[in-house]
């Protein structure tokens, strides 16, 4: 943490602030990337907005709630808050229920680096914070690992439905397709790729479609009224689903099985999660509960599946062929790495590989809550959910909260319990005065 210390005040609060929730802004070791680092910060946040992000509350809190954490009138906090939820920095979220409105501070991701890629013009300087973005991103891999390197991830690959060998066909959920996905939304948006956009400003995009990320209900909502995506109906929802599998995108969606609040349409030469798996080798995608199976018999070996893959878990081996003197080459897929997309089985000329279920199919998080619980057990950040100040949420939400905890496995119930006792500890200690002292 050397270099904290050159930060004005209210950044570093800031990074306090951000620590604090499962997905955080880490400090990296590497020069260039600390002072992209620092450069995302200064650029997306002025000082006085950094110093309101470092006290708002950890859980989703109304207007109210806020503003008394902050000392604040309501009437004071709100041009100020909304100002900030225009620039992406903060969502309010309507819940369409009841029309009420709560505030939640925007994580890195899927967050405010997305939010400030998502307009085509400039609020903010592109190239520089696209170039600040990229050195943090691959000049270290802190903030890979603290976001992908978990058990549960943001992001869960979703198979390609046409794919799927037709005796498994019926066996796909709802929640695996996105299809369904689309057709079960009360709303949908589409918003310009953060990845392919961000690379633009670098000179390095690929040819791929840029406005084509879906989101849905709350998150399109206020997506589009805070002018970062566009409102769609199904039809064009279901035709950048298929423009997506034309251009041979990995389809990949909110890690939930339960109003998933977003579907990205992804390469693997831009899209960040795609990449930490290839640069870093990190499991940054849940993957589907398919795998590819190959047909022997009717396979060319034409190396198009290996050279589609877009995380390389394919790769050409020689095979001998009793019938012929000379070698084969046939595909080697490695089911460890791979995420089961079914990109593969899209460019196959014989259709020689087909998508079948898993022996056993990755754990997805039920509901938004599940996952926000999982990750921030698994990153040590659970105290901070539960025994979170001046949140609105009050007894309802430790009872939803001790609810999933309950569900969960052996071992994350075990690290969580670790975690809140040593919270409790912590502030006992803090309370009594040491008798040696």
């Amino acid at each position: 943490m050397g270099h904290l210390g050159r930060l004005k005040e209210e950044y570093r609060a800031l990074v306090d602030r951000l620590d604090a929730a499962p997905v955080t802004l880490p400090e990296p070791e590497d020069a260039k990337a600390w002072s992209g680092w620092k450069e995302i910060l200064e650029i997306l946040f002025t000082p006085e907005e950094a110093e309101l992000a470092s006290r708002m509350p950890v859980l989703p809190s109304t207007l109210d709630t806020v503003a008394r954490r902050l000392g604040m009138s309501p009437e004071e906090l709100k041009p100020r808050i909304d100002e900030m939820c225009h620039k992406g920095l903060v969502m309010d979220l309507v819940n369409p229920g009841t029309g009420k409105t709560i505030y939640l501070l925007s994580p890195p991701v899927v967050g405010f680096f997305e939010f400030s890629f998502m307009r085509a013009h400039d609020m903010f300087p592109k190239k520089r914070l696209a170039e600040a973005m990229d050195a943090y991103l691959h000049g270290d891999r802190a903030f890979a690992s603290q976001v992908f390197g978990g058990g549960t991830v943001i992001g869960r690959a979703l198979v390609r439905e046409d794919r799927v060998a037709a005796e498994a066909l019926p066996d796909v959920l709802d929640w695996e397709r996105a299809t369904a996905i689309v057709d079960g939304a009360k709303g949908i948006a589409v918003t310009l790729c953060y990845c392919r956009h961000k690379r633009e400003h670098l000179g390095r995009a690929c040819d791929a479609p840029k406005e084509i990320c879906l989101s849905f209900d709350m998150a399109a909502d206020f997506l589009v009224r805070r002018g970062l995506a566009r409102t769609i109906e199904r039809a064009e929802a279901a035709d950048i689903l298929a423009s997506a599998r034309q251009h041979g995108l990995v389809q990949i969606a909110d890690n939930v099985r339960n109003r998933p609040f977003w579907i990205c349409n992804c390469c693997g030469c831009c899209c960040e999660q795609l990449v930490a798996i290839n640069e870093y080798a990190l499991p940054a995608v849940n993957p589907s509960g398919y795998e590819p199976h190959m047909d022997e018999a009717t396979c060319l070996g034409c190396s198009r599946c290996s050279r589609t893959c877009p995380i390389t878990a394919i790769s050409m081996m020689a095979r001998r062929n009793p019938s012929h003197r000379k070698n084969e080459l046939r595909p080697h897929i490695d089911l460890d790495r791979c995420i089961g997309c079914g990109v593969c089985s899209g460019v196959c000329p014989r259709k020689s590989l087909r998508m079948k279920r898993r022996n056993r199919s990755p754990r997805v998080p039920a509901s938004a809550l599940e996952k926000s619980l999982r990750m921030a057990i698994e990153r040590g950040k659970l105290p901070h959910l539960l025994f979170d100040q001046g949140a609105s949420r009050g007894s309802r939400f430790l009872n939803q909260a001790l609810h999933v905890l309950q569900r969960l496995p052996l071992a994350s119930r075990i690290m969580a319990g670790e975690q809140v006792q040593s919270r409790f500890v912590r502030g006992v200690l803090a309370r009594v005065r040491d008798p040696m002292s």
